[in-house]
């Protein structure tokens, strides 16, 4: 176990020098770049998607993949447009669409577990089917003009510089940090979290030192629906509409977020916070192609060569360190 967190902790690493090292150059290249603004913007945009990462990261911790997140993300967001619009209220909405994303997580891992089949194709036919909920309840966008909807939208936090600015922070990026300090703190204290960790390391291991693996599956897709869900309702705060073809492809910026950030494809290293370096890393390249003015998919060419330069670093030092084990 140890040389898997050395592995983890090199990758993880350099993911946040990488960080560190983009946003120092973008300071550099553009005027404003290195502002209190663009650091704030970084989570202002993303953070839908640093919770939907969180999610993943537990699915992958296990050896698993989860691509029906995309689609859940959009379901949530089109079946709560629908709701408001018929006069839901918000108290009801929010608290259902994170249940149904709960048991749709669950009802994946049931089935993965239960039956042996493959998460991809299991989490493949979520995906399928509840992007076409999405279509079957609504084919084009539907606005958002519930008043609790409105006030989360729009509330933050401003910030006074003495250079005049005045950026802000809004108050759905709280709820994606307390996420990611949660999700820190199960994995890292808590005996499920352990428990993810073994299974990801070695299944049949897991099952030996008596861990419910049963339990342990289904509770990290349960939690990959639950974040999928709630990364949909900030993402309709965020947005202030549903519509069916929301994030198309979310699903790998989350996987790639989660890899740059030093988790394993093969399961049993990786964290969270990881997890939030590698989202960053993605909004870095995307406001360096918005100020490049450069067509959008700029950023997931540069971020694809980023995510396999991560993977062979990885792929090195298992390597080395299976070489070391075996001297």
């Amino acid at each position: 176990m140890k040389n898997k967190f050395k592995i983890n902790n090199i990758s993880l690493l350099i993911a946040v020098l990488l960080l560190v090292v983009m946003f120092v150059a973008g300071a550099n290249l553009y005027d404003r770049f290195g502002s209190v603004s663009t650091v704030l913007n970084l989570f202002n945009d993303n953070a839908y998607l640093i919770v939907v990462a969180v999610g993943m990261t537990f699915v992958l911790l296990t050896g698993g993949i989860d691509i029906s997140v995309a689609s859940t993300l959009a379901f949530t967001g089109v079946f709560s447009a629908f709701l408001l619009e018929k006069g839901w209220p918000a108290a009801v909405v929010i608290p259902l669409v994170l249940l149904i994303g709960t048991l749709v997580g669950c009802i994946q891992g049931y089935a993965i577990h239960e039956f042996n089949i493959a998460p991809f194709l299991v989490t493949l036919v979520g995906q399928f089917f509840m992007r076409g909920m999405c279509a079957v309840i609504s084919t084009v966008s539907i606005p958002i003009n519930n008043e609790f909807f409105k006030m989360a939208a729009l509330k933050k936090i401003s910030f006074v510089l003495s250079s005049g600015g005045r950026p802000k922070l809004y108050y759905y990026v709280f709820v994606a940090l307390f996420i990611v300090f949660l999700a820190w703190y199960v994995l890292k204290f808590t005996r499920f979290g352990r428990a993810v960790y073994a299974v990801g390391s070695n299944e049949q291991s897991a099952q030996y030192m008596g861990l419910n693996v049963r339990a342990v599956k289904i509770g990290v897709y349960g939690i990959s629906g639950f974040c999928a869900a709630l990364g949909g309702v900030l993402f309709s705060f965020y947005t202030l509409a549903g519509y069916s073809l929301q994030n198309m492809g979310l699903e790998l910026d989350a996987i790639s977020s989660a890899v740059i950030g030093g988790t394993l494809l093969t399961g049993g290293v990786g964290t969270v916070i990881g997890s939030l370096v590698g989202v960053l890393i993605q909004g870095i390249i995307q406001t360096i192609v918005t100020y490049q003015n450069l067509n959008t998919w700029w950023t997931k060419v540069t971020f694809a060569g980023i995510l396999c330069f991560f993977i062979l670093i990885q792929r090195f030092v298992a390597v080395r360190t299976e070489k070391k084990k075996n001297a």
